[in-house]
């Protein structure tokens, strides 16, 4: 599987590590309460197909959010992570 790097380019992706689905991004408040952060931190959704998840490149030390369909592992568009509206 190759991820293209925003600031790198095409990359194989054994230079990458798996960060998590872009709703890591959403980060409940700190003091959001018990029951908002066992939700973010245990329950995961684990979809089959199309999906938005969060590389980190280890080269570079860049995040990007790439599209990545979960059952073909077909990896689309990938942009900086902190360029990305929440």
């Amino acid at each position: 599987m190759r991820i293209n790097c925003p600031h790198c380019g095409t990359r194989d992706r054994r230079e990458f590590t798996w960060s998590g689905a872009d709703v890591a991004l959403n980060r409940p408040a700190p003091d959001a309460g018990e029951a908002a952060w066992d939700d973010y931190v245990h329950l995961r959704e684990n979809p089959a197909g199309a999906s938005r998840e969060l590389w980190y490149h280890d080269p570079c030390g860049t995040f990007a959010l790439v599209e990545r369909d979960t059952v073909t592992h077909l990896v689309g568009d990938a942009v900086l992570a902190e360029k990305v509206a929440r």
